[in-house]
């Protein structure tokens, strides 16, 4: 049986609008300016006026009327009357918020970028290193293949028997197993020491079997690395004393032997592509006790909306006939009108949010963008900055986890200086930073041949006035990736 009922639901649409100010939002200043390019070249209603003012054509004949040409090309059209851009190409206004940031610094040294070296890659050295061996064709063929199937840290992974598939179908060689074993052995005598291994054990021994043979403690190491490495990587060096016999003074020669090995050959020297530079959103300056706070210019690029495009909408919109063609073209440049000015509020609200969320961040954390020192940050969630500047969590959220921060000590992402609250003994509440610092400087001045375990870290925090649980120790311990108590150990 069939029934009908009205329902009422309250649903909540973010705009076109709104979704591109959140999406702005997170996006970093370094990959904002290519943001702002890929809207510049979809929208030809929105202008930026660095550039505009660059490729602004120069008067070839100053002595010439500019409006000549404007005349003359009316008159071969037969319409005097067309609507001409080049009329309001001039006079345009400046963008209304880009003059309102503080600038510390200038838009041409923040843009300046880093020379890259020109440098050999790691497989065009192998390959020039293959180059100068005597081999036949065949042969030749062989080692291009093994180069060419290593992995960017040097390793070869794949099997043997892929070698000789690949061999087989690119290059209609046959070969034989031993054949590529064999061409295998000699790349892997090639420079950088260990390239070519199948495993870390491999590599190691390579590079071992390069260094003097006469010397006690290579061989050594040599036997270490062939029958031990299990015991070594697990630093169970009391074991190895005793399978050794040897003391603690001569496995440490042994063990600082292994350590001078490189267990990724390939990264050695390699250039793999431009290095990833951070540039900061906000600039904070510490003038006589006085926190000054700025924005990287970068994020208020000069926009605006094209005068000619304005002025084209108001001729075709007050035109006396309109067809079907004059009204596509009115709906057209409407179009592109609205979206250069949504884009340019979502850029200025953009701005606007970026410098009131960092604002509230530094004068909670004042004392800590005065001094530098960790323990004087206090204990912030994201709620606490969103009730100051009256904005949602979600908004505080996307600046804290993509924004940077330059400070006098140091660039940091913003989401570093949140932190939760930990009560002390005396009722007092710390940011867990301040725990995670007297563990760091506990675990830096440890005795390393008795490093600290988890339980007795958690004993020297409770003498302190921090107490907690041992499995927090451990997870504050693991956030600042410091291995447990028996790899840290050392001879």
């Amino acid at each position: 049986m069939l029934k009908q009922s009205l329902q009422q639901k309250l649903l909540q649409k973010l705009s076109p609008q709104q979704i591109q100010f959140i999406k702005l939002l997170q996006v970093p200043t370094v990959s904002l300016d290519t943001r702002i390019k890929e809207e510049l070249e979809e929208n030809p209603a929105l202008e930026d006026i660095s550039l505009a003012n660059m490729n602004e054509p120069t008067e070839e004949y100053p002595d010439r009327d500019p409006d000549e040409d404007n005349f003359n090309s009316e008159d071969q059209n037969g319409d005097a009357d067309e609507f001409n851009v080049d009329d309001y190409l001039q006079n345009d206004d400046i963008s209304d918020y880009a003059g309102n940031v503080n600038n510390n610094s200038d838009d041409d040294e923040d843009r300046k970028e880093m020379p890259i070296a020109i440098q050999n890659s790691f497989f065009e050295n192998l390959q020039q290193q293959l180059d100068l061996l005597a081999l036949n064709d065949r042969d030749f063929l062989i080692g291009q293949q093994i180069i060419g199937s290593l992995d960017d840290d040097g390793y070869l992974r794949r099997p043997i028997v892929s070698l000789i598939d690949d061999l087989a179908f690119s290059q209609n060689v046959i070969a034989s197993e031993e054949e590529v074993e064999d061409i295998l052995r000699i790349i892997q005598t090639f420079d950088p020491p260990g390239v070519g291994a199948r495993d870390l054990q491999e590599c190691l021994l390579i590079q071992l079997r390069k260094k003097d043979q006469d010397s006690a403690i290579v061989k050594e190491a040599i036997l270490v690395v062939e029958n031990y490495l299990e015991e070594f990587t697990r630093k169970h060096y009391d074991k190895l004393e005793r399978v050794l016999n040897i003391n603690s003074d001569e496995l440490k020669k042994i063990i600082d032997e292994i350590l001078k090995l490189n267990p990724k050959p390939g990264d050695s020297g390699a250039v793999t592509g431009k290095q990833l530079h951070i540039i900061p959103d906000f600039h904070i300056s510490n003038n006589d006790g006085i926190l000054v706070l700025t924005l990287n210019a970068q994020n208020a690029p000069e926009l605006r909306v094209s005068r000619s495009y304005q002025e084209m909408f108001d001729h075709y919109d007050k035109a006396a006939q309109k067809d079907k063609k004059m009204k596509e073209a009115v709906q057209f440049v409407k179009q592109k009108l609205d979206s250069a000015k949504w884009f340019i509020d979502a850029i200025k609200q953009r701005q606007q949010t970026l410098l009131k969320t960092m604002n509230a961040i530094m004068n909670y954390q004042y004392t800590y963008f005065l001094t530098g020192d960790e323990r004087n940050l206090r204990p912030m969630i994201l709620k606490d900055i969103a009730d100051k500047i009256d904005m949602d969590i979600s908004t505080v959220s996307r600046v804290a986890n993509s924004k940077y921060v330059q400070t006098e000590f140091g660039t940091f992402l913003l989401k570093s200086f949140f932190s939760e609250a930990i009560q002390t003994d005396s009722g007092e509440e710390v940011s867990n930073k301040e725990v995670k610092k007297i563990l760091e400087e506990c675990i830096a001045n440890e005795d390393k041949r008795k490093p600290l375990a988890d339980e007795k870290l958690t004993e020297i925090l409770k003498e302190k006035g921090y107490t907690i649980a041992r499995r927090t120790v451990a997870k504050y311990r693991e956030a600042m990736n410091i291995p447990v108590a028996r790899l840290r150990k050392k001879l």
